[in-house]
């Protein structure tokens, strides 16, 4: 169980990453996620994502990073772009954590960054300063609170 207030804006942030992504009521995408509790003093006010499109995040991951050094390696500037343009239209994971960098209002303590965590967060925002244990911590899933 997450709160009425992290439920509202996971499905206003995911129903627009679906229809966004190619999705509908006739073709829905599949999620896996789980309220979570590490690190937070209210139950619920977490929720952490570990699959989507019957894809794990760690596994879109290791696609992103295949696609980046694919590119690194062509010297060709318009393969390059094709290759990244390719990776960001169907990598459902990347597409994912961007929407809800770019649409999600997620909590933000006092004195503690956004809370928005996965494996982009490096690469992508909103805390491009990450501590390497909170980097691994989130290698797997995308974690965010409200």
């Amino acid at each position: 169980m997450v709160t009425p207030e992290l439920a509202g804006e996971l499905q206003r942030v995911l129903e627009r990453f679906a229809r966004e992504a190619g999705f509908s009521e006739n073709r829905p995408v599949t999620l896996f996620f789980k309220p979570g509790v590490v690190g937070h003093h209210q139950v619920g006010r977490a929720a952490d994502i570990y699959g989507v499109g019957g894809i794990g995040i760690n596994d879109w991951t290791r696609r992103w990073d295949a696609a980046l050094q694919l590119a690194e390696r062509t010297a060709n500037p318009q393969e390059r772009q094709r290759i990244l343009s390719g990776e960001r239209r169907t990598n459902l994971g990347w597409r994912l954590y961007k929407a809800l960098q770019i649409h999600g209002r997620w909590a933000q303590p006092p004195g503690f960054p956004v809370q928005l965590f996965g494996p982009w967060t490096r690469s992508e925002g909103p805390l491009r300063s990450i501590s390497e244990r909170l980097l691994y911590a989130h290698r797997d899933h995308i974690h965010v609170a409200k």
